[in-house]
């Protein structure tokens, strides 16, 4: 009995989002998105926009997001608002968090990014403009994706944290005085794939087009940048 009022709870909510969605104007950005994205379809293999293509995602959109917390540092009316005053970060420190997290992107996440072609070959994703999902859909499996990450997160941290391995791994995250955005995946390697697992769990249960893959991207850099500056 729950079990079907769940599904018929959920079937009427996909009825109202869907009738919501009749009634928004048309996207004036759609038509340039839909040209853009059969263009790179046309242009590109799967491999070069599964592995390539996600590497630039996550390379752009990582630093412009860490854009502004960096350049807040070098406007006086800013700093009012930094919560530790007190415990700036030292341009050595900055420079040495961006060259581990060169190495870090390109050494170990770029061999996993790699996988993510052989995931959506082996189990059929598609990559068409014909069958990518509403918005709310997207969103809808992006939150799915934030609740499975963020309870793998919550207790493999916490495992990080436990003081007979927190010297070996996890140490390094804490390494400088004071959070910035920039920080946010400055990590041992080990701690990169043992964390970063969550975000692929969700993308293996719920991935059904491979928008889903750049749009969970976008979702999770927004978050832990902004929890870290």
């Amino acid at each position: 009995m729950a079990t079907n009022e769940s599904i018929s709870v959920f079937s009427s909510a996909s009825l109202a989002v869907e009738y919501v969605d009749s009634l928004l104007p048309d996207n004036p950005l759609q038509e340039p998105f839909k040209n853009a994205w059969n263009y790179m379809l046309n242009n590109y293999t799967k491999f070069q926009i599964a592995t390539w293509g996600s590497l630039i995602v996550h390379e752009v959109l990582y630093f412009l997001f860490c854009l502004p917390g960096f350049l807040f540092q070098f406007i006086p009316y800013m700093k009012k608002y930094k919560i530790q005053k007190d415990k700036p970060e030292t341009w050595e420190n900055q420079w040495k968090c961006f060259k581990v997290l060169l190495f870090n992107h390109f050494c170990i996440q770029l061999p996993l990014i790699c996988g993510t072609y052989y995931f959506t070959e082996y189990f059929s994703i598609p990559y068409d403009w014909e069958t990518m999902p509403r918005w709310y859909m997207l969103l809808a499996r992006c939150f799915g994706c934030a609740v499975i990450e963020d309870t793998w997160h919550y207790f493999l941290h916490r495992l990080l944290h436990h003081k007979r391995i927190y010297k070996y791994i996890h140490k390094v995250h804490h390494e400088f005085q004071a959070p910035f955005g920039m920080e946010a995946e400055y990590a041992h390697p080990l701690e990169t794939i043992i964390l970063g697992t969550g975000f692929f769990i969700g993308i293996m249960l719920l991935c059904d087009h491979v928008i889903l893959l750049w749009a969970w991207v976008t979702v999770r850099l927004i978050e832990t940048i902004d929890v870290h500056r």
